[in-house]
């Protein structure tokens, strides 16, 4: 089983920054494609980034050149700096991963349990 933790979010106002990060840990052979999503209230989940396994990475247009998604695959971790935050990016963010636990085993979707990010004056 792979367990996703996420940390960074918290409080912050318009045109502030953060950074967010997700670890996975457990019985980890491989981790391909890593993403961010949110949800705020009332919405559904949407796709804010994603990296793959070599680097290749994709954003949501309302986040272009504000957020940037990096990976460190040693330390199995992904992370998502925000800068020039608005009010509407309050969200929960997920942390979304697809890992095998064996070199035969099957690719598995694992999602963290998200962290709040909130942007008022």
């Amino acid at each position: 089983q792979v367990q996703l933790v996420e940390s960074g979010g918290g409080l912050v106002q318009p045109g502030g920054s953060l950074r967010l990060s997700c670890t996975a840990s457990g019985r980890i052979f491989s981790i391909g494609t890593m993403a961010w999503y949110r949800q705020a209230p009332g919405k559904q989940r949407e796709l804010v980034a994603l990296i793959s396994s070599v680097g290749m990475t994709n954003y949501a247009d309302s986040v272009k050149d504000r957020f940037t998604i990096s990976r460190d695959n040693a330390k199995k971790t992904v992370y998502l700096q925000m800068s020039s935050l608005k009010p509407a990016d309050t969200a929960v963010y997920y942390c979304n991963a697809g890992a095998r636990a064996t070199l035969i085993g099957l690719l598995q979707d694992y999602w963290g349990q998200g962290t709040q990010v909130t942007v008022s004056a």
